[in-house]
């Protein structure tokens, strides 16, 4: 499918289509209206409070308007931060007391997208069972537009990036860090982390080298933080006499990628572990949420501390929260560079996850590269099985049936597709939400046997 024909999507993140044609001012109106009428139907307010950023882009300024007006037409007043990170409308949801907040962002799609995504009056983002009540609300235009005197009033805050980072500061070792006296490379990809991350960074005492740090909405290079797109950033790193570190969000600022001191890519499912390392090493132990997707270096990590466990969930930001908040638990994310702390805020944050490496680093006094070389190793690999042939979405469910059955005596999970957890690897296999494919994940000691797990599971479904 060509990004011309995509669709709107719609799902529990929310609403994403390409600038012009699936999403236009008149959508996101229409879900802001949507977000509105639900909001003042669950919360029995007549003027329901609701924080509004965006992430940047170009085609964010008429989308965020059309989306304001959607929700002050619906009688809520809106509480407008300007470009901002998704974490930090988060956080300034709880800070103003809003009901909920309304961020205009694509996340790490390219320039040609963007989209709407909605937190709840606690930071987080929606379960799936209230997302599908906001987006059947948005479907069947169910939107309770109110009279001229019930009209939400607009106002602004701009302080949102400073509120964001003295949280960030009050929950880290700011005296540890600012005595390392770090050189950073930061690549905020243009994007709204430029100001909140450098922010952060100079506060605690970094010498800052920042690229494509300005907030031009136009991307320097395809925003998600993976190797091939991080060029630049290495090369920063390996310019910089002395740099520890060189990280990259993405363009709302919600998931980061590091780069060691030699340059060197280490891998978005890093990300999480080393905060993780950081967090169970400050409390001696607890309670870890990451996604079945996550790789289980997450785990080994945590068995170094006793009485410490992970806590496995369904995919999605919103099912790790789900998993962290009843278990009180300290940390948790996934495996695509996010990472979750509940005293910031309960969105994926790139601000806590940069302070935690750099606290890593602080507290271990050794490279980076010596940190990650500690750390167990494996190779994941993602492949997908497509259906289309033997049934299209009617075979989903039967070839996840053979496999669970199939490897019956394993560990099996069955919360999100199947999960096999074997002695040395395992295979994790979900459906997707929009083509006749399962998407597999395998991950192993080596690439030869997550491919064998793979290849086993695809024999035992039949495809």
């Amino acid at each position: 499918m060509s990004t011309d024909e995509a669709p709107l999507m719609l799902s529990v993140s929310g609403a994403r289509g390409i600038v012009g044609r699936t999403m236009t001012p008149d959508v996101a109106a229409a879900y802001g209206g949507a977000f509105g009428s639900f909001l003042k139907a669950t919360t029995g307010k007549a003027r329901p409070r609701v924080v509004v950023g965006r992430d940047g882009r170009i085609s964010g300024p008429p989308l965020a308007a059309a989306a304001i007006g959607g929700l002050t037409a619906t009688g809520c007043d809106v509480i407008d931060i300007g470009v901002a990170m998704t974490p930090t409308v988060g956080v300034m949801i709880g800070h103003h007391r809003a009901d909920g907040g309304l961020t205009v962002t694509a996340s790490h799609n390219p320039i040609q997208w963007n989209g709407i995504k909605c937190l709840d009056g606690d930071g987080l983002a929606p379960p799936p069972a209230i997302a599908k009540e906001i987006v059947d609300r948005f479907k069947a235009r169910r939107i309770d537009w109110c009279g001229p005197l019930e009209t939400g009033r607009v106002s602004e805050d701009m302080s949102a990036a400073r509120v964001h980072v003295d949280r960030v500061l009050a929950n880290v070792d700011v005296a540890a860090i600012r005595a390392c006296r770090f050189t950073v490379v930061l690549d905020s990809v243009n994007g709204s982390g430029c100001l909140g991350g450098r922010m952060l960074l100079e506060e605690l005492g970094c010498s800052v080298q920042h690229i494509f740090g300005e907030m031009t909405g136009v991307f320097g290079h395809v925003p998600e933080p993976l190797a091939e797109n991080l060029v630049e950033l290495a090369g920063a790193v390996r310019g910089a006499p002395g740099a520890a570190c060189g990280f990259a969000q993405d363009p709302d600022a919600d998931r980061l990628a590091v780069v060691d001191e030699r340059g060197t890519f280490i891998g978005e499912e890093f990300t999480l572990v080393l905060a993780a390392l950081r967090m169970l090493q400050r409390t001696g132990g607890g309670t870890l949420a990451a996604n079945l997707s996550t790789s289980r270096m997450v785990d080994d990590v945590a068995a170094r501390f006793p009485g410490s466990h992970v806590v496995r969930t369904a995919v999605g930001e919103a099912n790790v929260v789900a998993g962290l908040r009843p278990a009180k638990g300290v940390l948790g994310g996934e495996g695509n560079g996010g990472v979750i702390f509940p005293p910031v805020c309960w969105v994926r944050d790139s601000l806590t996850a940069m302070a935690l490496v750099l606290e890593l680093l602080a507290h271990e006094g050794k490279p980076l590269s010596a940190i990650v070389a500690g750390l167990p190793r494996y190779a994941m690999v993602k492949r997908k099985m497509e259906l289309a042939s033997v049934g299209g979405m009617a075979a989903v469910a039967p070839a996840l049936a053979k496999v669970k059955a199939a490897f019956a005596k394993e560990r099996i999970s069955d919360v999100d597709g199947v999960r096999v957890d074997f002695a040395d690897g395992w295979v994790h296999l979900r459906a997707s939400n929009t083509e006749p494919i399962v998407r597999v994940i395998a991950e192993a000691p080596t690439a030869e046997r997550a491919n064998e797990l793979c290849d086993r599971c695809r024999e035992a479904a039949g495809v």
